[in-house]
């Protein structure tokens, strides 16, 4: 596996975080303001490039039966739109949890969402090597 970008959609920020080059440990990147749906993706895409990404995991938010709402629908809008401006692989996974499990992590709050996308890509990088 190489390195993977993931990707926490909020409305007013995104958080952003980096596996290591053999795609075993997650860290924190970055934070994005939000802007417009593809102004984001641009900047995500950017960054994918800087950082020799070969795939991008989005965070989708499914209520407690797993069925999508509001945010889910969100996440989806800007996953259709980097599919539709890169043909790097964009992939969803599960994000239940990830910001409860940011806040009892350590480090400053403005990076809480990074910390949220570190969260979300750790469990799907466990997921994969298992």
């Amino acid at each position: 596996m190489s390195r993977v970008l993931a990707v926490d959609p909020g409305e007013a920020r995104i958080g952003l975080a980096l596996s290591d080059e053999l795609g075993v440990v997650a860290r924190p990147l970055s934070v994005l303001r939000h802007r417009a749906r593809e102004a984001d993706a641009r900047a995500i895409l950017r960054i994918a490039v800087e950082h020799r990404v070969t795939r991008v995991v989005v965070g989708l938010a499914l209520d407690s039966e797993g069925q999508e709402g509001p945010q889910a629908r969100r996440a989806l809008r800007l996953v259709e739109v980097l599919q539709k401006l890169s043909d790097m692989p964009v992939t969803t996974w599960d994000e239940s949890g990830s910001t409860v499990a940011a806040l009892e992590g350590q480090g400053a709050e403005s990076m809480l969402d990074a910390r949220a996308a570190a969260v979300i890509l750790q469990e799907f990088l466990d997921a994969k090597a298992g």
